[in-house]
């Protein structure tokens, strides 16, 4: 179950130019149960970092964020929403 604290928390992270590095995604979306709905599909958010590998990870678990190629590349953002 997740505490309050979890419950609350939302963070965007993605490049303007919508792709990161070779892959398709210009980041990933997470929130208080992204850990949670991994397991639930039989993934390791700890292993998936530790292997250098969170597109595998989130592209599995739903939070890839996917834009498309923008042509314009002004920089990362990073997003964070806390309630309470």
């Amino acid at each position: 179950m997740l505490s309050a604290r979890e419950r609350e928390i939302a963070l965007l992270a993605a490049g303007t130019d919508g792709s990161d590095g070779p892959t398709d995604a210009a980041g990933a979306f997470v929130d208080g149960a992204t850990v949670a709905r991994g397991r639930a599909l039989g993934l390791d958010a700890r292993l998936a970092l530790r292997e250098n590998d969170s597109y595998a990870f989130f592209a599995c678990e739903g939070g890839t964020f996917r834009t498309g190629p923008t042509r314009t590349n002004v920089m990362d953002l990073v997003f964070l929403l806390r309630g309470g």
